[in-house]
């Protein structure tokens, strides 16, 4: 049976339902498109000042899109709407089938650990807030580089910590460029199918593909353990 890999875990829309913060822009914008054209900026400008060697935190870079966003639609943003994304973004809950899904991974003996472009003190409020905290080891964020992911050195820092080749860890994200950074590190990736994702037909292919975190975890069982608590 080959060796059970280290799973890490991407956060946001990954895991936490992006969904949740729509309504926030539907009453700004008034545009269905608004939010995910947002969260694209928001990767964007944030792998832009990596790649310039500036680090903002990834909060800090969705507050400045989010005027920025206004400003070419001539609307401006007051406080309480920053305010309003911000508590929005921490508080989305988990797709349906997240908790069953890792829960089902602990208990084939998977090592759990998330990675995230969100500052530790977001991250511990989006997963204590979806009941999801206690299921994993460690939360990794990318302040502690202060660069943000897919920058080779978030993963290699990662490999670093956990004191373990690269090869030994997967990723789980739904967004290619992430699973692109990992494989390019050296990871196994997983690329989960949400809304709104698919494959790339070009650069690093992810080892597993599935609709939903369930389908992943199947996968992942499936290749690495078939019994609860198998320590094979």
């Amino acid at each position: 049976m080959p060796e059970r890999p280290i799973v890490v875990f991407d956060v946001n829309e990954t895991l936490l339902d992006l969904d949740a913060i729509r309504p926030t822009f539907d009453r700004i914008f008034d545009d269905p498109a608004a939010l995910r054209l947002w969260f694209a900026h928001l990767i964007t400008y944030s792998q832009a000042l990596t790649l310039s060697g500036v680090y903002v935190p990834f909060t800090d870079i969705g507050g400045a899109v989010l005027r920025m966003l206004a400003a070419t639609r001539d609307i401006t943003i007051s406080d309480a709407d920053a305010a309003e994304l911000t508590d929005r973004f921490a508080a989305m809950p988990p797709h349906p089938e997240v908790p069953a899904a890792l829960q089902r991974l602990n208990d084939h003996d998977f090592r759990l650990f998330t990675l995230t472009n969100n500052p530790p003190e977001t991250s511990g409020r989006q997963l204590e807030r979806a009941g999801l905290s206690d299921l994993f080891e460690r939360r990794f964020s990318v302040e502690t580089v202060r660069c943000h992911k897919p920058a080779p050195k978030v993963y290699h820092w990662v490999a670093d910590a956990l004191e373990v080749d690269p090869g030994a860890i997967c990723l789980v994200a739904c967004h290619v460029w992430d699973t692109i950074g990992a494989a390019a590190a050296g990871w196994q990736t997983a690329l989960v199918l949400r809304e709104g994702n698919a494959p790339l037909d070009v650069g690093p292919q992810p080892d597993y593909i599935g609709q939903d975190l369930d389908a992943i975890a199947n996968q992942l069982i499936e290749r690495h353990g078939d019994g609860e608590g198998d320590n094979t």
